[in-house]
């Protein structure tokens, strides 16, 4: 384990000078990611904001405040878990993050996914969650629900900026959606999910996004 903790170091070393993307023309700093290398749950937000670029870290924030607070409830702190993002630098004014951007950043993703292998992937927003479950379905219809994932399992929920804008209803369905993650937690030994998607036609992703 202590190889895989010193290939995430250099790993974040090199995306500190990445320039794969016209996004590091305007950024401040890299925002890698932050947390626990060995944890059992990784959250993956859509890239980093103002205050996020400022500081070089995922989630600082009204929003990080909120996932704070959604991680003690089910009995979690930010340095237990680790959180990081689909692309590294912020899109500039806090755009979406374009297809080409996303594709020249999402190896770094990918790395940090083998390197930590959680037992436990949260995507926040429809640019996480899309990009890893590799569908094309909406956020408000993926939520609720736990996707098996590379002998792994993966929640979707929403981005908590998104549920700072809907309120108490949105900030509720994340709620519920930290339950579920919860419940995985608390199942050590149930045997990892199988390679087939469901009968329903949802999403199904076992390997790693390529």
């Amino acid at each position: 384990m202590g190889d895989a903790i010193r290939e995430l170091e250099e790993l974040g070393r090199q995306a500190a000078t990445c320039t794969a993307c016209r996004l590091a023309g305007n950024r401040t700093n890299v925002v890698f990611g932050v947390g626990d290398s060995q944890a059992d749950v990784m959250l993956v937000g859509e890239g980093p904001g103002y205050h996020e670029d400022q500081q070089g870290e995922p989630f600082v924030g009204r929003s990080g405040k909120l996932l704070d607070r959604l991680l003690g409830e089910i009995g979690l702190s930010r340095s237990e878990v680790y959180i990081g993002n689909v692309v590294k630098c912020r899109p500039p004014g806090n755009r979406d993050p374009l297809e080409d951007e996303i594709e020249a950043c999402k190896g770094y993703l990918r790395r940090q996914l083998e390197l930590i292998q959680p037992r436990v992937v949260v995507t926040l927003g429809n640019f996480a969650s899309k990009l890893l479950l590799r569908t094309d379905t909406g956020i408000t219809r993926l939520r609720g629900r736990a996707y098996p994932w590379w002998h792994r399992h993966l929640v979707p929920t929403f981005h908590p900026a998104a549920a700072l804008r809907g309120g108490e209803r949105v900030v509720a369905r994340m709620r519920e959606d930290f339950a579920v993650v919860a419940d995985l937690l608390a199942a050590p030994d149930a045997p990892p999910p199988d390679d087939a998607p469901d009968e329903a036609g949802e999403p199904s992703q076992l390997e790693l996004f390529r």
